[in-house]
């Protein structure tokens, strides 16, 4: 199974949506390029398409993306009456593909990089619910575009939300919300005295799964996570405060200034003190 991962943010923002019903003999347009992701759910009978070298038989409750920059064709006309909802999106960033597995490695950045990754074709877990929300899209299509806007993006994300991969009860997305637990809980104590066996007593598993999870996740240990994101709070203090660098450095969590300083330059290039000096203006810290 194929998976499309959206980055997140910036979010996908929605442009139009419409219904679609299906007689006999029928078929969907040929498209080449089209420019948006084309998001279909069926909702009665059988639509037959197809993406390049892919090819599905949609039956009622499922799901296709299209893809912006691929060829979609029907593969033979409905055999009876089919109905569907459509929905056209746009991102600002590249979509990745890949192949469904266990254990998606991302790359670890500051701050988080989100993903919304939906598997290209599927079966809607609460089908009812979709549809309700796009029935709710339509309803809004006839408003002021003022009125709507807001309220259109937000149903939007919510049908995202509910095809998301990582919000189904499966393996993968149980290692992806222990992550998301080990990172918020990180990030609440970064300042605080922070081991592996503190990690292992809050959260009831082996240091060792841990990892493997933030790893999965994250592309970093829980403590190499911890690490960088006292660097990324020191920087904030070392451009909004005239803290002295002991100070900051108790303020993040290290015991040691020197200590501090040297896993500074480290990850920084430079010294805290060099840091700072670059955005001085006049010897007065920048404040936002």
């Amino acid at each position: 199974m194929k998976e499309i991962s959206l980055a997140a943010p910036p979010l996908p923002y929605y442009l139009e949506s419409g219904f679609r019903a299906y007689q006999a003999g029928d078929t969907h347009p040929d498209r080449a390029g089209l420019g948006m992701y084309d998001l279909l759910l069926i909702t009665k009978g059988t639509l037959h398409l197809g993406e390049e070298e892919l090819t599905w038989s949609l039956t009622e409750g499922q799901y296709v993306l299209l893809l912006p920059d691929k060829y979609h064709y029907a593969v033979r006309p409905c055999e009876a009456e089919c109905h569907f909802y459509w929905l056209h999106f746009q991102t600002s960033s590249p979509y990745t593909i890949r192949e469904s597995k266990p254990f998606p490695r991302s790359e670890f950045v500051l701050p988080q990089k989100n993903e919304i990754t939906l598997a290209q074709q599927g079966g809607a877990s609460d089908p009812e619910r979709i549809q309700e929300l796009w029935h709710q899209l339509l309803q809004m299509s006839v408003s002021e575009r003022s009125v709507s806007f807001w309220e259109e993006q937000r149903i939007f994300t919510e049908i995202l939300r509910a095809l998301d991969i990582g919000s189904k009860p499966d393996e993968q997305s149980k290692v992806h919300r222990l992550a998301e637990r080990i990172e918020a809980y990180l990030k609440q104590h970064y300042s605080a005295d922070l081991t592996n066996e503190r990690l292992a007593d809050e959260f009831h598993f082996h240091p060792n799964y841990l990892s493997r999870c933030m790893k999965s996740v994250y592309g970093c240990t829980p403590l190499e996570y911890l690490l960088a994101y006292r660097i990324e709070q020191s920087k904030l203090l070392l451009l909004k405060t005239q803290w002295s660098i002991e100070r900051i450095s108790e303020e993040v969590g290290f015991h040691h200034a020197a200590y501090f300083s040297n896993c500074f330059r480290a990850k920084i290039g430079l010294s805290p003190l060099a840091y700072r000096k670059q955005y001085i203006r006049g010897g007065t810290v920048l404040h936002s």
